[in-house]
């Protein structure tokens, strides 16, 4: 069986999705629907087997459409998965889910009453670096996680319509949730908006997790230096993924403080002893983790495997993002994450 697939906006991201489905062994790109006549003349000579239209009425009415991406503003997702899930179609959707956590606890209901499946597109979840440090943790290599630390920053693209944390920051949250395997417990936020009012360039937030794990997010679209790096502390080894390092993404650094060994100093008393060991770097097989995503939506449709960014992982990002946007609103207080 092949997968037909509809891709509902070509802007920015749309374009990678139809290439995928376009060229996935087991998909076929049937439409495109996006507004913009010079986007629709482009995409027309790309892609000459799909249906490229204005408007996606079309692909919902169509009953040889299994299933449709969604690659429109944030704003919009609400109303068109909703009307491709009472479609009948399964739905690949960018992040964020939605910009409610009602509306995203509405579809993902709304899913699963119609039978069909509900992707969120946090594509770092399909990065490999990304799960072989999963593989780390899961292991137990690093021992108990004490704290996470991660980046994600670069000159643009400024966005209107959602914050630097609904668009940046949901990666991260993404992340750590499967870094984990659970949600923050409370939440803490500072944010600055400079070029907009009201929509904030720079994120700083503070998620504590079951287990008083601590993890802490820089997001910003207004820095000179594109960074995607995370830390990954445990009591026994460390990690790092460093996703702008394409050779060596991964480091495993067997490293600590050794507390059962205590140093005494003449000046400053007693200290813990450190311990430096060896640098670890995995073989990170190279991949495109938008195909990854691509892939894994596919045979989640032709019921081959599961996949770790369903509707569910969807609402729980939404769910802290809210968290975090009333703790920024009310002076970076701690909020707690809604259950």
């Amino acid at each position: 069986m092949r997968l037909n697939v509809g891709v509902i906006g070509a802007g920015r991201w749309g374009p990678h999705l139809a290439r995928n489905f376009a060229e996935h062994p087991d998909s076929e790109l049937a439409w495109i629907a996006d507004t913009d006549p010079v986007r629709r003349e482009a995409l027309a000579m790309r892609f000459p087997r799909a249906a490229i239209v204005s408007d996606f009425a079309g692909m919902m009415d169509d009953p040889g459409t299994d299933a449709v991406a969604v690659a429109t503003p944030t704003s919009t997702h609400y109303d068109i998965v909703k009307a491709a899930l009472e479609a009948g179609k399964h739905v690949l959707v960018e992040k964020p889910l939605t910009d409610t956590l009602q509306t995203a606890v509405e579809l993902a209901e709304l899913a699963e009453a119609h039978g069909v499946h509900l992707m969120v597109g946090h594509v770092f979840l399909f990065n490999s670096a990304v799960v072989a440090a999963k593989e780390q943790i899961e292991a137990g290599d690093l021992g108990d996680i004490r704290y996470i630390s991660m980046e994600r920053t670069n000159l643009g693209p400024v966005r209107s319509d959602v914050n630097a944390a609904w668009d940046l920051a949901s990666h991260d949250i993404s992340v750590a949730n499967f870094f984990l395997d659970s949600v923050p417990q409370v939440v803490s936020a500072r944010g600055g908006a400079w070029l907009d009012p009201g929509v904030e360039d720079v994120v700083f937030a503070t998620l504590t997790y079951p287990g008083d794990v601590l993890v802490h997010i820089v997001a910003s679209w207004l820095n000179p230096l594109k960074r995607r790096f995370i830390s990954v502390v445990g009591d026994r080894r460390m990690l790092t993924v460093d996703d702008m390092n394409i050779s060596e993404p991964l480091r495993v650094y067997d490293k600590g403080v050794d507390r059962s060994s205590v140093v005494t100093d003449t000046f400053a008393g007693f200290r813990a002893q450190i311990r430096e060991g060896s640098v670890t770097i995995p073989s990170i097989t190279a991949g495109e983790p938008l195909r990854n995503e691509c892939d894994s939506f596919v045979r989640r449709v032709l019921g081959e495997e599961l996949t770790i960014s369903n509707g569910q992982a969807g609402v729980d990002v939404v769910r802290v993002l809210e968290a975090l946007d009333r703790s920024i609103r009310q002076h970076s207080i701690e909020v707690e994450v809604a259950t």
